[in-house]
């Protein structure tokens, strides 16, 4: 059911000072209107985003062989029926990271194919903050009244965390300025509690005791956010001994500040872009050229000074912060000024990101 259920969408007169109408199709559910720009294409969807949000519609604006088209769906906030592709991503993630547990915890599979089970305070850790973060981000959507999916989690079956993250879709044109800014900034902050608390727990649990294998020729970087925590329990995150190790519930507050930090990057549809581009605005643009200088200039500085460590890793996210940013950010349909104190949430988010940060955050040795 729409937003605005029984409201029709706009007719043709109420978009003529900025899209001029030719013709109009339904196709699939979606009504398009076949048209030209009467004002700059890049301003369309800001002009008439608002009317159709009204009447229970969101818009795009899209470029066809023929010419231009508005394609109006209408919204809904709700979840229609089962969502069966989150809950096989969710089973299959939960899997993924039980078997990435089993080698932070020293157990086969192989050997005892039920001891996967035994690391569930490792994939309780690492979803647990992944979903924190991500129902952060649907909990303020919904407020906002902006239509977004339910968390899509990404199983890795054989890397060390078991996941790739999670992600929601936000299918929706953006109110405003501080619609933007709380939806963009409830994930990061969400998550930054649940890695605290998981953090605290993990340093005060006994370590593991791992005989050789994989994660022993792991070193882990653990940045400020996980060593201050650590110092306030008055617990280590290392030992003389190689094969003792933190206990992997420590190593789901590392994957939690790992992932806040990366989603804080300002590009694209990054939490960071979002956060951002609620701050700054159009300047936006120039934060966006930026930040793939300075992540390839950190992983020159690595390759020089450091031999190479963490060098791949920061030049594998330069490219990525490149791609991201020449596709562009979230654009409210209406610039409200932030007030004071969503301004200084902003920065504080931002300053909680940069503690999650370490130039070498994983090295793997021969």
């Amino acid at each position: 059911m729409g937003q605005e259920s029984g409201q029709s969408p706009p007719g043709p007169e109420r978009l003529a000072d900025v899209f001029s109408v030719r013709e109009i199709d339904l196709t699939e559910g979606d009504i398009r209107y076949y048209g030209e720009p009467v004002t700059d294409a890049a301003q369309v969807i800001q002009q008439v985003g608002p009317t159709f949000r009204q009447h229970g519609y969101r818009v795009r604006l899209r470029t066809e062989s023929d010419g231009h088209v508005l394609v109006a769906s209408e919204r809904s906030l709700g979840v229609d029926g089962v969502p069966w592709l989150n809950v096989v991503l969710a089973a299959a993630t939960l899997l993924s990271t039980l078997y990435a547990g089993t080698r932070w915890y020293g157990l086969s599979v192989v050997e005892e194919p039920a001891a996967i089970w035994q690391a569930w305070p490792f994939a309780a850790a690492v979803l647990g903050i992944l979903a924190v973060h991500e129902f952060g981000h649907y909990a303020l959507s919904r407020y906002h009244e902006v239509q977004a999916s339910l968390p899509y989690f990404l199983p890795l079956p054989f890397n060390v965390i078991g996941t790739l993250g999670a992600v929601i879709r936000m299918q929706d044109n953006i109110p405003d300025r501080r619609a933007l800014f709380d939806i963009g900034v409830a994930g990061p902050l969400a998550g930054l509690v649940a890695t605290v608390v998981v953090t605290a727990v993990g340093v005060t649990l006994d370590p593991i005791y791992v005989d050789g294998g994989l994660i022993t020729r792991i070193e882990l970087g653990y940045p400020p956010l996980i060593q201050g925590i650590a110092a306030l329990v008055g617990e280590p995150l290392s030992y003389d001994d190689p094969n003792l190790l933190p206990n992997p519930v420590v190593i789901g507050g590392w994957v939690g500040a790992f992932v806040t930090f990366l989603n804080l990057i300002p590009v694209g549809q990054l939490d960071g872009a979002h956060i951002s581009r609620s701050l700054v605005g159009e300047r936006m643009d120039a934060v966006q050229f930026i930040v793939p200088v300075l992540l390839f200039c950190l992983a020159g500085y690595l390759f020089l000074f450091e031999a190479g460590r963490g060098a791949p890793l920061w030049g594998f996210w330069g490219i990525i912060a490149l791609v991201f940013s020449r596709a562009g950010t979230a654009s409210p349909l209406v610039e409200t000024p932030l007030g004071p104190r969503r301004r200084a949430l902003g920065i504080l988010t931002l300053v909680l990101g940069a503690l999650c940060f370490v130039p070498v955050p994983i090295v793997v040795s021969v």
